[in-house]
């Protein structure tokens, strides 16, 4: 400041009688000029440059497109179209999204998106015009490295990354002003079967998740952080929702149909030529917000059900096994249970998702037997246990734990790790007068899945672990991860209509398994089976096994015990009937397979990634190691024209509590001091002519003062 001062003083002039009217007036003029430059230096950051012209990236939360008229322009906007086959065992996936641009600018879409965790993604087709360009499965870095050239080259480019395996993003480079570029991914998944009922679940939002900060030795628990942050989560209460879904599911389930119900929207179901049904949405679309569910059932279900698919791809055999366990009476043999409850209580569980665990947590409790012993755990970023140990489940305990649980408010971080190994924490490891589980209830959404599922495989012991999803978006992979590890099972509770049902259908699980100890063996052939550790088998779960083959010749034995009994079955690979997409569902679940081995450390880092390469690019699948990426080499952006990064909005998940998730903050929608509009799509904000503004204000300032300190030494002769 002196030194400026000095400055202005020897430039204007010193000395003579009119020296007090320069000082008072630098002592105005300085503090305004001093902030002024502060100002236009911040200005200069926020707006600078990198060499090839781009935008520094837009971060999360920041996504208002200014046109150069300074009116705020519409960002991209996304539709998504849904289409899935359902063969016997198989469910085949195509989501078309379609990125518009309105805006005036030149814009790279990207998008962070769900898929089934079990999905096997092996297909990518970027449509422009009337141009169909196909991707190709790379290694990730390689694909990365390929796109950013083509962005860089103003080509259209498409890429798909697995951040996890049920979280994707698709980036789009170069959608140009006006223009409509459509995005095709197609993946194959498994039916899922439980209680004599078929399913297929849709994942159609990623909830935000919960990253606990770095560890005090400089460790970061989620390596990939800033990948995980959402764009922006639209407060409902304020903004219409985005993102617009239609679903057409194809139903060809290999035997007559029973009923077909929708577990969250209503639905339009039509028979077909083919003894069918063609399922599509009563709405016509929804917005992706919550999870699409279908449930099916056979005409008739008795005994026990076993079926064997195969396919043969590029002179390559896979079989698949699907096999439901024998129905039986209730054992008279029915140990006492030790069981561990674990509620999260965090702010994401707030509104529905709370109600909806507290009322699963009650019912569960009111199932406990006088024999058995139990113990309540809550978490959010704090921890309490409610007994010292377990207890007697008579009737003060029960009633003693009920109450805790209705009185449970949801707020704090979602700290799941030490809760997990407060449950796993067995006094009795070798007490054998109890079943002893774990019962997880929790809508999983953590960015360190990783440490969470070392927890379980390393201190599981005898527990076995069932997790629990609530809310309308749980984080599935997790959920359903960890219960393999675990040796239990995963539940999905979507709305409080469905507590009961589904905790009821999990109690019977947790009272009578059916059998333990369970293997897979192919005789008189060359095998590879998957998956390799086989999870203990519950009423109503099958067990699906698949298998790479030398050839179709020999049988599948699945063994195990019920009741302490050995108890086998026998499939004749020479009798498999025809499936699709079973070589697909093999390479994911091997992929899986060294994932597991990674978490419990039975395979380094370097080997399990190699692992995984190595079957991914055989397949043509994405995943942790390879991505899908698509080029137009026909460039399109104009060279030298700017590119403008814009995250795409996505909604919250139904049911979930905007301020008990996010309280104050700021991300569901300023950015540079603007809302989004109404219909929650008028965001990316690229440069403003804010730096303009502020140098023009600048020098206005300095000329005012250089003109009042000239008038003021023309009139010396005044009194101060």
């Amino acid at each position: 400041m002196n030194a400026l001062s000095a400055m202005l003083t020897k430039t204007l002039g010193a000395g003579g009688p009119g020296d007090i009217w320069v000082q008072r007036g630098l002592r105005l003029a300085l503090p305004l000029l001093a902030a002024l430059l502060m100002l236009a230096a911040l200005a200069g950051q926020v707006s600078a440059q990198n060499d090839d012209g781009e935008q520094d990236s837009v971060q999360s939360g920041s996504l208002l497109v200014q046109g150069k008229d300074g009116a705020p322009l519409q960002a991209i906007r996304l539709g998504t179209d849904v289409d899935l086959t359902v063969s016997g065992p198989t469910v085949r996936g195509k989501i078309t999204q379609a990125f518009r641009n309105p805006t005036k600018q030149w814009v790279e879409a990207v998008y962070l998106y769900p898929m089934p965790e079990d999905g096997a993604v092996d297909s990518l087709k970027l449509v422009v015009g009337d141009r169909v360009i196909v991707g190709e499965i790379k290694p990730k870095a390689q694909a990365r490295e390929i796109y950013e050239t083509a962005k860089a080259d103003g080509q259209k480019a498409g890429l798909i990354e697995q951040q996890r395996p049920n979280m994707f993003t698709t980036a789009v480079a170069n959608v140009g002003p006006g223009e409509t570029v459509l995005v095709q991914i197609e993946y194959q998944a498994p039916v899922r079967q439980s209680s004599g009922v078929y399913s297929l679940r849709v994942p159609l939002v990623v909830g935000p998740r919960y990253n606990p900060g770095v560890r005090a030795d400089g460790s970061d628990p989620v390596p990939d952080r800033a990948v995980l942050e959402a764009p922006v989560i639209l407060d409902p209460r304020v903004h219409g929702k985005t993102n617009p879904v239609s679903i057409t599911v194809h139903l060809q389930p290999g035997f007559s149909l029973g009923d077909v119900s929708s577990s969250f929207h209503a639905i339009n179901n039509a028979s077909d030529r083919a003894g069918g049904r063609t399922i599509t949405l009563k709405s016509g679309d929804v917005p992706a917000d919550r999870d699409f569910e279908l449930t099916w059932k056979p005409s008739l279900f008795a005994g026990p059900q076993a079926s064997l698919f195969r396919e043969t791809i590029d002179g390559e055999d896979y079989v698949l096994a699907f096999l439901t366990p024998p129905s039986k009476a209730a054992s008279s043999r029915q140990p006492a249970r030790e069981i561990v409850f674990v509620i999260d209580n965090s702010g994401s569980m707030g509104g529905e998702s709370m109600r909806q665990a507290k009322a699963s947590l009650v019912y569960a409790l009111g199932r406990l037997k006088p024999a058995d012993r139990f113990n309540v755990v809550r978490f959010d970023d704090t921890m309490e246990t409610l007994f010292a140990d377990t207890v007697s489940a008579d009737g003060g305990n029960v009633k003693a734990a009920q109450d805790f649980v209705t009185g449970l408010e949801a707020s704090g971080g979602t700290e799941m790790l030490p809760a997990m190994r407060a449950a796993l924490a067995d006094p009795r490891p070798t007490d054998e007068r109890y079943i002893r589980q774990v019962v997880f209830l929790t809508d999983g959404e953590i960015g360190n899945d990783q440490e969470l599922l070392e927890a379980v495989g390393q201190g599981k012991g005898r527990s076995r672990v069932f997790m629990v999803g609530i809310g309308s978006a749980p984080n599935s992979f997790l959920m359903t991860r960890a219960s393999e590890i675990g040796r239990g099972t995963f539940t999905h509770i979507g709305s409080t209509a469905q507590v009961e049902t589904r905790m009821r259908e999990l109690f019977t699980k947790l009272e009578q398994p059916v059998a333990t100890e369970l293997t897979a063996t192919l005789n008189g052939v060359t095998s590879d089976i998957t998956p390799a550790v086989l999870p203990d088998l519950y009423r109503g779960e099958p067990v699906v096994v698949a298998a790479k083959v030398s050839e179709l010749k020999g049988a599948m034995t699945i063994a195990g015990l019920i009741d302490g009994k050995p108890w086998s079955i026998d499939l004749a690979l020479a009798k498999a009937v025809p499936g699709q997409g079973i070589s697909k569902l093999w390479a994911r679940r091997e992929i899986t397979d060294a994932e597991v081995a990674r978490t419990l450390r039975q395979l380094s880092d370097e080997r399990a990634d190699a692992r995984i390469l190595e079957v991914a690019l055989a397949h043509k699948l994405v995943s942790s190691q390879t991505s899908l990426v698509a080029v137009d080499r026909t460039p399109s952006r104009p060279e030298g024209t700017p590119l403008v990064r814009a995250d795409l909005p996505l909604n919250l998940p139904a049911g979930w509590d905007f301020d008990a998730l996010f309280g104050d903050t700021v991300r569901h929608a300023k950015a540079g001091g603007a809302e989004l509009a109404e219909n929650g799509l008028d965001l990316p904000q690229t440069a403003t002519d804010a730096e303009l503004r502020l140098w023009s204000g600048l020098a206005l300032a300095i000329l005012g003062s250089a003109l009042m300190i000239f008038v003021l030494r023309r009139r010396p002769g005044e009194a101060a």
